[in-house]
């Protein structure tokens, strides 16, 4: 007699499906000019170095306070093209290509250039208004890619389960070692802070928030950031830094 007869009979659990989601198809073209714009200032700088003596785009371009109080705002943004090294400059080009291509192909092309100009223009205006020495180079917007990092992991952190916690973890151990070394003299720290902190303003309001749609196995992420956000935090951000400087070049004069 079969001892099964009558029962129904045991259940074996589906194998997971894979399900295929499309990603955001788009050429980091925006991070690939910004390296290669940089790197083409630099050589400029070599160049006039060696030809008439001196840093011709330097002196035209780094941020120099006493020179932005007399209405050369333009060093307020220019700095971020500018290095003082081939390892200063290697260091943030590396930033930027290992940072920029991930964050491009979920922010686009133009909300790229509005976190990375944004975070550059901060981080030279607290440069202003609290540090005296002049300065140059793209770390403040590197700081800003490293902020916007972070809130894209922290916002999305349902799409990528944990490892998107372990990625936040080693990205604000980054920043603050970073934050650390930049204590030393010789670093301008408080671009850094500011680029920091207005990348990290940026993307929390107007960085990308992905959701999954579409029917299965085929199924596409999708950014519900409405666009306006983006515009009233660009607008926001942007004025909230240009009043301190307007502020402080008219104490200051």
């Amino acid at each position: 007699m079969d001892d099964n007869q009558g029962q129904t009979p045991p259940v074996t659990p589906a194998s997971p499906q894979r399900a295929q989601v499309r990603m955001p198809a788009i050429t980091p073209m925006v991070t690939y000019i910004l390296l290669g714009f940089t790197i083409l200032v630099y050589v400029l700088q070599v160049g006039s170095e060696s030809l008439v003596g001196f840093d011709v785009p330097a002196a035209l371009g780094m941020k120099v306070n006493e020179l932005i109080i007399e209405g050369q705002i333009w060093r307020l943004i220019t700095p971020v093209f500018l290095h003082g090294s081939i390892l200063h400059l290697g260091f943030n080009m590396y930033a930027l290509y290992i940072l920029g291509p991930g964050l491009e192909r979920f922010y686009g092309h133009w909300r790229f250039i509005g976190l990375y100009f944004l975070s550059g223009f901060a981080g030279n205006v607290m440069s202003f208004l609290f540090s005296p020495a002049p300065a140059l180079g793209a770390s403040s917007a590197i700081f800003g890619l490293l902020g916007a990092q972070g809130v894209f992991l922290y916002q999305n952190k349902g799409m990528y389960g944990r490892p998107a916690q372990r990625a936040l973890i080693n990205l604000v151990v980054i920043a603050v070692i970073n934050l650390i070394i930049g204590l030393q003299p010789g670093i301008d720290n408080w671009g850094h802070i500011g680029g920091l902190i207005a990348g990290t303003l940026y993307a929390w309001f107007a960085g990308p928030v992905l959701v999954i749609k579409g029917i299965y196995p085929n199924m596409t992420l999708v950014d519900e950031r409405p666009s306006g956000d983006v515009v009233r935090t660009i607008i926001s951000v942007g004025l909230l830094f240009g009043a301190l400087a307007v502020v402080t070049i008219f104490l200051r004069n």
